[in-house]
């Protein structure tokens, strides 16, 4: 029996996954630095060897057949797969590490803890990305994320580091201001920095029921280190991690009143793409954010208190 494959040349394969992915002639045209005819003929062409359209050919934009969608996962799947190979067959421990994570948590845990990786890896250096993007990990130009979530997303590999946990932050000064504090109601004469949503769902969970939320303005930002700054000046209550800022914490910059913390989402995970588990910079990274995780007393601790999700297969 003939082999499909030695008819079909490659570049028809690649040229046909793009336009397929980008449901576009002219978008895949522009990816391939090639020409929107370019891209036509050769789709043309694999049409004509497998004897059947693979597209419809609609005024502004194409559509795949039947015929088409199934080749398209299957090209999809193999064009993944032939560019981890050779990534991991051309790289080695030397290159550029590029991590995509939160603002908040890049600045206030992974940032300081970064030093320590670079001298123990001196032939990698560290790209790091807090624009909060959307970021593919299987095409963009990245290596791992840091991000929170429910740690199951479709073609990575996924570690668990720690809890998405947040609880009332302030200054020595503002928590003096208040005098007693030995109740959760006390918070509520101060400014809340934040979303509304947050502080009802942290009093709730402290056992203040329909606590009497301040309708007038309130200071927030998407930002948990924007909001923690202006709580550290003194000026008001926030809502923050207790993780990212026990450094602050420890120093006495920020006073965490109480022991109660809320879930922001399911927890804070590694990322990777799984074909490239392998690659020597990502392994040195996932052994080294694990090793920094498992020694770290804070996170142990809410560790054990949160305990750890419970994975479904996928």
């Amino acid at each position: 029996m003939s082999d499909p494959l030695a008819s079909i040349p490659l570049s028809a394969i690649r040229v046909f996954e793009a336009a397929a992915r980008l449901k576009s002639f002219t978008r895949a045209a522009d990816e391939l630095n090639i020409t929107q005819a370019a891209v036509s003929w050769q789709v043309k062409a694999l049409e004509q060897r497998l004897g059947q359209a693979l597209f419809r050919r609609l005024p502004r934009e194409v559509l795949l057949t039947p015929s088409g969608e199934r080749l398209a996962r299957a090209a999809g799947e193999a064009v993944n797969v032939l560019r981890a190979a050779l990534s991991d067959i051309t790289e080695t421990a030397e290159g550029v590490l590029a991590i995509t994570t939160l603002q908040s948590l890049a600045t206030q845990w992974l940032a300081p803890r970064l030093g320590a990786f670079q001298i123990a890896n001196p032939r990698i250096a560290v790209r790091l990305d807090t624009s909060g993007k959307m970021v593919d990990l299987t095409r963009d130009n990245v290596d791992v994320a840091i991000r929170t979530g429910h740690g199951q997303w479709p073609g990575l590999d996924c570690l668990y580091l720690f809890p998405s946990i947040i609880t009332p932050l302030t200054s020595p000064g503002l928590l003096a201001e208040l005098g007693d504090v030995s109740r959760p109601e006390a918070l509520l004469a101060a400014p809340l920095i934040g979303v509304e949503a947050d502080w009802a769902a942290w009093f709730a969970a402290a056992g203040v029921a329909d606590a009497p939320l301040a309708a007038g303005p309130r200071f927030a930002s998407d930002l948990q280190s924007v909001e923690l700054a202006s709580a550290m000046a003194g000026q008001g209550v926030a809502m923050g991690s207790p993780i990212y800022f026990a450094a602050d914490i420890a120093a006495g910059r920020l006073v965490q009143p109480f022991e109660t913390v809320i879930s922001a989402s399911v927890g804070v995970w590694l990322a990777y793409p799984s074909e490239r588990r392998r690659s020597p910079k990502i392994a040195a990274f996932r052994d080294w954010l694990a090793a920094c995780v498992a020694a770290d007393p804070v996170i142990e601790r809410y560790r054990a208190i949160a305990g750890d999700p419970v994975v479904e297969p996928r």
